[in-house]
């Protein structure tokens, strides 16, 4: 089994592990959690030896074949069903329907299989080699964030796939009910440490919280005694009688550990800037269609009414038209035919990873949250930053120099600074981690205006959405309940 044994490694100034051990037992399903930036997929390559380790050691027993999800996108094969053989054991190469079932589950359909991989979008391409990992049945699989590039009804079938999973699985996600759903055991990269329990998230994250809360008690509570101890041996060490005493308080503080005040980890922190808007109705859509190919529309005949407290979910299979709604929605595109009738007292919050792309790459992260909103000053826009965990020198980094999820911090960092009273957001939990998503979830709860969200995570699904809207079918529903009415009276068709 892999095993980590006091592993050490840093870039520069910058330290990820000082002598963290991990070790993987036979068929444990590991979830791997932790801050962007704390090691989660450096530790990835680590495993594969495409990167070493400065201390310490990682071993895996001879033959143990690890497999994992390659991001470069390089096929062989002239059609899907053969590029995902590739992944089959020399034993199994002509159990193709072993291919099939996994690229059905991921999404394909029987007409893509004789379809060339070169003709797919790129997310379908990860697919692909998803397929191809799956197939193979490694000793060990690391999968490093699976459903970025994977639908609704993907992610449930893999979740059920996984979960049957009878090797050894290390996953890392930011959807934490889908790791739950799927893992044995949870591990935490955490002060350059890993913390490892049987169980899921919530178990660990709890561990960890209540073992930092005993640390500093402890920690407040020997500074006392020492304070006291040193207290009276300053006083009495010159008085004869009291020397002994003097001596056991001496040893007393030789034993005492000395235990380190532990270092703050900032959490996103923040609220959207509400507009106040004192009517009913935000938004009025009216007959709305619009397709990229005329014969094909993605939307037909469309009615919305959106409502001043509305929590709306556009959910779907890719390729759909749930982003496209959305950019109907925020006139980034023209409808066809049919109107879209805002309030004139409509202020819109719009998160789309086009956004993301028009960020200005010249620009400061304090720039470009200046520019949202010229009326602020530069302290209220430089707590903005600070918000987005862009404080001090951070607020100077320029926007090419970002990580995606850095670039969604930008994003958010600049709705907050101009009021709004309707979110649009579209996928805005990509590129954040576990802590940033529950502090955008509780934002969009406690935002007095309404949100219209896209998404795949059922997790958000259920703590946010009170009303659908549904790509099924060839069309769009609108279904007046939460998700789990939905499953219940509904239900996904592509499902099996």
């Amino acid at each position: 089994m892999l095993k980590i044994q006091d592993l050490c490694k840093s870039y520069g100034a910058q330290e990820l592990f000082d002598g963290a051990s991990l070790q993987l037992i036979p068929g444990e399903r590991l979830g791997l959690v932790g801050r962007n930036g704390y090691g989660k997929s450096t530790l990835f390559r680590l495993i594969l030896g495409e990167e070493h380790e400065d201390e310490g050691s990682i071993s895996v027993p001879k033959n143990y074949r690890i497999g994992h999800l390659a991001q470069h996108l390089h096929f062989t094969k002239p059609t899907i069903l053969e590029e995902a053989c590739l992944g089959l054991r020399p034993d199994e190469e002509h159990d193709h329907y072993k291919a099939e079932r996994i690229l059905f589950g991921l999404g394909f359909t029987a007409e893509d299989m004789e379809k060339s991989p070169s003709t797919f979008s790129g997310g379908f391409q990860i697919r692909l080699n998803l397929a191809k990992v799956l197939v193979s049945n490694p000793n060990l699989l690391l999968l490093d964030e699976p459903t970025n590039y994977l639908d609704i009804i993907s992610i449930r079938w893999i979740t059920q796939f996984l979960s049957s999973w009878e090797n050894e699985l290390i996953i890392i996600s930011h959807d934490r009910e889908f790791m739950d759903s799927v893992t044995t055991h949870t591990a935490l990269i955490h002060r350059k440490k890993i913390k490892k329990v049987e169980g899921g998230t919530a178990k660990l994250y709890a561990l960890v919280e209540q073992e930092e809360e005993t640390h500093e008690k402890t920690r407040v509570n020997e500074e006392k005694q020492r304070k006291h101890a040193e207290a009276f041996i300053n006083r009495f060490k010159a008085q004869a009688n009291r020397a002994s005493l003097v001596q056991s308080r001496m040893k007393m503080l030789d034993k005492m550990p000395q235990r380190e005040k532990l270092s703050t980890i900032r959490d996103l922190d923040f609220d959207f800037h509400y507009a106040p808007f004192e009517a009913k109705t935000l938004m009025e859509i009216s007959d709305l269609s619009f397709g990229f190919n005329p014969k094909h529309p993605l939307i037909s005949d469309f009615n919305l009414n959106i409502q001043a407290q509305d929590r709306i979910a556009v959910i779907g299979k890719n390729g759909k038209g749930k982003s496209t709604l959305l950019n109907l929605l925020a006139s980034e595109l023209k409808p066809q035919t049919g109107v879209v009738k805002s309030h004139p007292n409509l202020q819109v919050g719009y998160f789309g990873q086009t956004n993301i792309a028009r960020l200005d790459p010249k620009l400061t992260v304090e720039g470009e949250i200046s520019n949202a909103n010229f009326n602020l000053g530069r302290t209220a826009v430089r707590g903005i930053c600070g918000l987005m965990m862009f404080s001090g020198d951070q607020a100077e980094k320029k926007i090419a120099n970002l990580s995606g999820g850095e670039k969604s911090r930008v994003l958010l960092g600049k709705i907050l600074a101009a009021p709004a009273n309707l979110l649009f957001l579209d996928e805005p939990t990509n590129h954040l981690d576990m802590e940033s998503i529950e502090a955008l979830v509780e934002s969009i709860q406690n935002f007095p205006g309404a949100a219209v969200i896209v998404t795949h995570s059922e997790e958000i699904l259920r703590r946010v959405a009170t009303k659908l809207v549904i790509f099924q079918h060839g069309q769009v529903e609108i279904y007046p309940g939460n998700y789990d009415e939905f499953l219940d009276r509904i239900g996904w068709d592509e499902e099996g």
